[in-house]
């Protein structure tokens, strides 16, 4: 029976790897899903089942209870709100890597038995780990929810506060690791963790919160990983290494993107409280804007042969997707050229437009990543950018002072016409204004993403 079991669960380590591969391109990401479903699925009931916890009737309860829990919130979240539940959800898997492993504690406590030097490890490691990333993961959710303001919130002597917490965790750990009879100090370490994670995640500002999400979700697969040790569970000490690593990977492949640090990320406070900032002109002077409306707009859109389409957050809040694919439809119909262009960090959480436009039936061979895509700017007739701002912002280039400055950015001002689509001059999340607002090639469509689009699907219907 043992080595049914660890074959099965080697089965399952093989599906979560193939699973991961396969989310690698959008083109695969839908089957490595299904693969990691089943993986976790069987991971489930083959530890329950073996370690004589439950009964079948009540696996099968819980596994249709969680599903049906999962299947209505995935229906019922906006796309907007999806950044939020992915930071729930690594903030569940932290605090369930918690509670095992301090379960695993009681237990042995109960058992008069004391852990290996290994298992007292890494049970502290867990509880840190998974700790951190509940109370971290909630405060990511509160900023970009709206209960706490998306800029950083820096406390009076914030790294020293939270140098004196990790003093206390480190000292809590070793206490408990050379005496495992005296339980009350993982406990410590628990509230003690609490709080950094909340200290922790605060001084982020918005416009950092997808590099925030990707960082939590590879803790949360480190603490699951930790606490497999702790239960001898081969498929969850390999299952949280994948989302570990993955997620490791994920947050440098962003920071490269912005051409940041992930130490900057986590202490250079970064950001502003809602992403629209002032709407002065770079320099502080005041410059006026052309405006233009979704007329004005089919209007130059009858004459292009090519477009590249820059999609940001705002076009998730105004649920845009399915009219801007209507619009690239009848584009095409007409022989224009329709791409997207997709920066690594645009939208509030990794793969955000990927994802958005994905909803809305967009060929996948149409989305272009940054670096394929950049050269084609300076060859086409027009870039039009709907609700994106710091990811398009040419002070990125050349402004040293700028939050921005460095980071690689969308070469949309190299096309001959320039277009966004916004509701104000507000700044981005990184609160900087953007110069080629007020470039006499560009046109400032103003107003919210769907209504603007609609009004220039019906113009390109009428001409």
């Amino acid at each position: 029976m043992e080595t049914y079991i660890e074959l099965a669960y080697l089965f399952s380590a093989v599906l979560f790897i193939l699973g991961l591969k396969k989310l690698g391109s959008a083109k695969t990401a839908r089957t490595g899903n299904n693969y990691s479903i089943v993986a976790m699925a069987l991971a489930i009931v083959i530890s329950l089942v073996s370690a004589g916890i439950i009964g079948p009737t009540q696996i099968i309860v819980g596994l249709l209870a969680g599903s049906l829990i999962g299947f209505v919130m995935a229906k019922r979240v906006e796309m907007t709100s999806m950044p939020q539940l992915v930071a729930l959800f690594n903030g569940f898997g932290g605090i369930a890597s918690t509670l095992v492993a301090y379960a695993e504690l009681i237990k042995m406590q109960n058992a008069g038995t004391s852990p290996a030097l290994d298992i007292s490890i890494t049970i502290m490691l867990s509880i840190l780990i998974g700790t951190v990333t509940f109370t971290g993961s909630l405060i990511a959710f509160a900023k970009l929810q709206g209960i706490l303001k998306g800029a950083p919130i820096v406390l009076p002597a914030h790294q020293a506060l939270n140098l004196l917490l990790m003093l206390g965790i480190v000292a809590g750990s070793v206490l408990y690791i050379f005496n495992p009879p005296l339980v009350v100090w993982p406990l410590v370490v628990l509230l003690i963790s609490a709080v950094f994670g909340i200290t922790f995640v605060i001084p982020i500002g918005g416009a950092d919160m997808p590099v925030v999400i990707a960082l939590l979700n590879s803790y949360s697969g480190l603490a699951a990983s930790a606490t497999g040790f702790v239960l001898g569970n081969n498929v969850l000490i390999i299952a949280g290494a994948l989302v570990g690593a993955s997620g490791i990977i994920l947050t440098n492949l962003m920071c490269v993107a912005m051409n940041r640090s992930v130490l900057n990320v986590l202490f250079g406070a970064v950001g502003t409280s809602d992403g629209d900032g002032s709407s002065d002109a770079p320099g502080g002077e005041q410059r006026n804007v052309t405006r233009y409306t979704g007329e004005d707009a089919a209007m130059i859109m009858d004459t292009i042969n090519s477009v590249i389409i820059v999609p940001g957050y705002g076009l998730a809040v105004a649920q845009a997707q399915h009219i801007l694919h209507e619009m690239t439809t009848i584009l095409e119909s007409r022989g224009v050229q329709v791409k997207y262009a997709i920066h690594p960090v645009a939208g509030r959480m990794p793969g955000h437009m990927n994802v958005l436009l994905a909803e809305a039936n967009v060929p996948y061979d149409k989305l272009y990543e940054m670096d394929e895509i950049n050269d084609e700017f300076q060859n086409t007739d027009l870039a039009l950018i709907v609700g994106a701002n710091d990811v398009v912002n040419p002070a990125a280039r050349t402004k040293k002072d700028s939050p921005l400055y460095g980071m690689p950015i969308l070469n949309v001002d190299y096309a001959r016409t320039v277009m966004f689509v916004k509701r104000s001059l507000g700044a981005g999340f990184a609160g900087e204004a953007n110069p080629l607002f007020f470039d006499e090639k560009t046109m400032m469509v103003f107003g919210d993403a769907k209504k603007v689009i609609t009004d220039l699907v019906k113009g390109l219907k009428e001409g």
